[in-house]
């Protein structure tokens, strides 16, 4: 389930339907009755408007208090109203009336009921066209959401947006993230395969320095493959995590002490806010990767801001750790493209240190795995804020 969303009522549909259903019913019902109603009313007034004064008179009377004179009544309605009005069964001309009032609101039936299933009608209809889009390989398909369908309706299409969006992303990172695999693999696989060469040719000496050269670029290459590695498994929802119970501020400040000399030497200034009381139970190790991939992520693209914001508050269940620049933000059509494999912000974020682009999509992984999620926003008066929401208890 999706962070922050409610879970719905399975029955809700069949509810929703019910009371239409019912309420067109009792609609239906309740508009036949009218008209028997007034078809006796007019009836009644039609036969006593033929009378004399005098018998209109004394017939009312006496229907407003049949006992008065039950035989007077009975000789009233015998010289005045027509005998079929009395007979019991088919022969009884109101059963035409009935039958006339029901033939005429079928059609009335129909219409209320095409209006009430509208909704629904609209809503499957949205969501099975985008369902063929996807079938078809667009996945930038979305369902529209009907305003007045029922809330398990909505949120199936909300479900089958989000998970159009995923399949979008997926797809674009598999078509984007080949070429640039290869580039980040060649560039350190030809620096060790040229310094290697050049020993073999004596262009360079054969000493441990240069193997030390050698051993770096190879070391590069090994950590991409092991971060391609973790974001696989955590996709798969197969990473190992490693629950403990810990204060999530020490964490934030033991990391934020290890960048201490580099955020001294970019001139950034760190601010903090954070709630020491608050205690999680997480995979420590995990979460620390999370909080010094957001930082080093600072330091590599907004070192200009001047200024590293870091607030840790708890909301209900939830546990919350923003940080914050105030360097050059990201353009907001590239927002939903942060988190992505290789993607960096070279356009809109001064680049200012290498890095393979893996590590807001292994941060990420890392939040889903916990069963949160992180979000990359632009903060209002300039700069970038990521935000790491988890719950305190991981859900076994």
């Amino acid at each position: 389930m999706k962070p922050g969303r409610h879970p719905r009522a399975p029955s809700s549909l069949w509810t929703w339907v019910g009371l239409r259903m019912s309420g067109l019913a009792v609609g239906a019902v309740s508009c036949v009755a009218l008209g028997m109603w007034l078809h006796f009313q007019l009836k009644d007034e039609r036969i006593l408007s033929a009378l004399p004064p005098q018998v209109q008179q004394e017939v009312r009377r006496l229907v407003a208090d049949p006992h008065l004179d039950e035989a007077r009544l009975w000789a009233l309605f015998q010289a005045n109203y027509a005998i079929e009005n009395f007979l019991p069964g088919l022969r009884n001309p109101d059963w035409f009336t009935l039958l006339a009032l029901l033939v005429t609101s079928v059609p009335f039936i129909f219409v209320f009921g095409f209006m009430m299933s509208r909704p629904l009608s609209r809503q499957f209809s949205s969501v099975a066209k985008a369902a063929r889009q996807v079938a078809e390989g667009d996945f930038s398909a979305r369902a529209a959401v009907s305003p007045h369908a029922p809330q398990e309706l909505a949120g199936l299409a909300d479900d089958f947006n989000e998970m159009s969006s995923r399949l979008e992303q997926y797809e674009r990172e598999i078509r984007d993230s080949s070429a640039m695999l290869a580039h980040e693999l060649r560039t350190p696989l030809n620096a060790a395969m040229g310094r290697i060469q050049g020993m073999v040719d004596d262009v360079f000496p054969h000493s441990n320095d240069q193997l030390l050269l050698v051993h770096r670029q190879l070391e590069q290459i090994n950590r991409i493959v092991g971060d391609l590695h973790l974001l696989s498994m955590a996709r798969a929802g197969a990473l190992s995590l490693e629950e403990e119970r810990f204060a999530l501020a020490d964490l934030v400040l033991e990391r934020i002490q290890w960048v201490e000399l580099e955020l001294q030497a970019a001139g950034v200034a760190c601010q903090l806010d954070l709630d020491a009381g608050i205690e999680v139970q997480a995979d420590r190790l995990r979460m620390g990767q999370v909080v010094t991939i957001v930082v080093d992520n600072l330091l590599r693209y907004a070192s200009s801001g001047g200024v590293m914001d870091v607030s840790l508050r708890q909301e209900g269940t939830r546990v919350t750790l923003i940080v914050g620049d105030r360097g050059p933000g990201v353009d907001e059509a590239d927002l939903p493209r942060v988190q992505d494999r290789f993607w960096r912000a070279d356009r809109s974020r001064a680049r200012h240190s290498g890095g393979s682009g893996l590590g807001l999509s292994i941060a990420g992984a890392i939040c889903a795995a916990h069963g949160g999620v992180l979000t990359v926003r632009n903060r209002t008066g300039g700069g970038l804020e990521v935000v790491v929401s988890i719950n305190r208890e991981m859900s076994r």
